[in-house]
């Protein structure tokens, strides 16, 4: 990409870092077996060749593997990051220095300078963008109306992200397919409950350094990324409590062997609150206002507003960090409520996010999903598309290839007796 007078051709932090994020971004790779033999085919194919691309997601060493991979495939690749705190600034160093990957992406950037990269981004006319919350289709369709006929498609792997594409199809803006990745079975079973589980844990851990066990832990929502959460705070000796708003979620939780109950009743209790809903003001301030002293609270879902911290902020007479990622709300009756990550994406705000095993997956869908919308161009309609189950069972296949699995094939009569109806028991 070449730097107009407008923008710069890359924006990171220190180029000087590349030398550590190239190794990061190495060792992740070793964990990555799936993403290494797509990109080895893409490598040979260039189902990409051609294809400007965007990219807005987190920008750590298994998102470099990722870049790395669409690279390979021919891709003109362009990055930027979707968390202000979730960019690793020596991979996005590397990226830079020695990938040539445009990258706009600095830990901990504002708001002003978030936005000011998705603009960045969209000049680079992208004809595919992967999205994480979809705030770049966002911005396409509400202030890019020009540059719709370049879009082939876009992907997207965040709960909030589908929630905000089904509302643009309904409203008939949006006029392109977008692939659902975050449905893929490769994808939620194992990116949402292995990999939030157990990344949200080493995210408040890092952070606080408490002891889990005995500890009440409320976790709102029991989607796949609560239910991961749920089962490894339980696994390290937690009390833990859900909250649902689907009353099948909240079945599953109580037969699951957890308490259900409202936030309500369950903000006296808390000493540790995890949001994981997708959805805003899930903790507000008729549960703040009943916490304990010194009650812990969080968020491992998309965007920074499942917890109010606007009226948390308006009521505390002051706030402090206390810790790296850590701030203390000193509340007008003298209690404090502990805030980690500023209300972002605990796991990678206080530490880096899903395990590369995990996201080797998922991003392995990503690819694939990238190559299905450029051989399928202007044959799929606009609106939501599923990852194809063959897509999918190619992931596990390859997945289980490298971990040294093998797996039973069905026999000619059990393929007769699974698709016929004429033979019976």
């Amino acid at each position: 990409m070449v730097a107009t007078a407008s923008h710069p051709k890359y924006e990171v932090k220190d180029l000087a870092l590349a030398s550590v994020g190239k190794q990061r971004i190495e060792w992740a790779a070793r964990e990555m077996p799936v993403i290494k033999q797509v990109r080895e085919r893409f490598a040979q194919e260039k189902p990409l060749a051609g294809i400007r691309l965007v990219a807005c997601c987190h920008v750590t060493t298994e998102t470099a593997n990722l870049a790395i991979t669409l690279q390979a495939g021919g891709a003109d690749a362009l990055l930027i990051a979707s968390n202000p705190l979730s960019t690793q600034d020596d991979v996005a160093a590397c990226l830079v220095a020695d990938y040539g990957i445009p990258v706009y992406a600095i830990k901990g950037e504002d708001n002003e300078t978030y936005h000011r990269h998705v603009q960045i981004a969209l000049d680079h006319k992208p004809n595919i963008i992967i999205d994480d919350g979809s705030d770049v289709v966002a911005t396409l369709v509400k202030e890019r109306q020009n540059q719709l006929s370049d879009i082939i498609g876009t992907t997207e792997e965040t709960t909030t992200g589908i929630v905000r594409l089904e509302a643009m199809f309904k409203d008939g803006v949006l006029t392109f397919p977008a692939m659902n990745v975050n449905d893929a079975e490769t994808k939620h079973f194992f990116d949402n409950r292995y990999g939030t589980g157990q990344s949200t844990l080493d995210g408040i851990i890092r952070a606080t350094n408490v002891l889990l066990a005995g500890k009440t832990v409320v976790v709102a929502g029991y989607g796949w990324c609560g239910k991961g959460v749920a089962m490894r705070a339980k696994g390290m000796g937690a009390n833990v409590i859900v909250t649902e708003i689907n009353p099948v979620r909240a079945i599953e939780a109580a037969m699951d062997g957890f308490r259900v109950m409202p936030m309500i009743e369950a903000a006296p209790q808390g000493d540790l609150f995890v949001t994981v809903t997708g959805n805003k003001h899930v903790i507000r301030p008729e549960h703040f206002s009943v916490m304990k002293d010194g009650a812990m609270v969080c968020n491992s879902g998309h965007f920074d507003i499942e917890i109010d911290l606007k009226s948390l902020g308006a009521t505390a007479t002051g706030v402090k960090e206390v810790r790296n990622f850590t701030q203390e709300y000193k509340m007008p009756d003298g209690k404090s409520i502990i805030v980690l990550g500023e209300g972002r994406l605990v796991n990678l705000a206080a530490a880096e996010g899903h395990p590369s095993a995990v996201m080797d997956m998922s991003f392995a869908n990503q690819a694939l999903a990238c190559e299905y919308l450029v051989k399928n161009k202007g044959k799929l309609e606009p609106g939501m598309h599923s990852i194809p189950t063959e897509v999918d069972r190619e992931i596990a296949t390859l997945k289980l290839k490298a971990m040294g699995i093998e797996i039973d094939t069905l026999t000619a009569e059990q393929e007769e007796y699974i698709n016929s109806w004429t033979v019976g028991t």
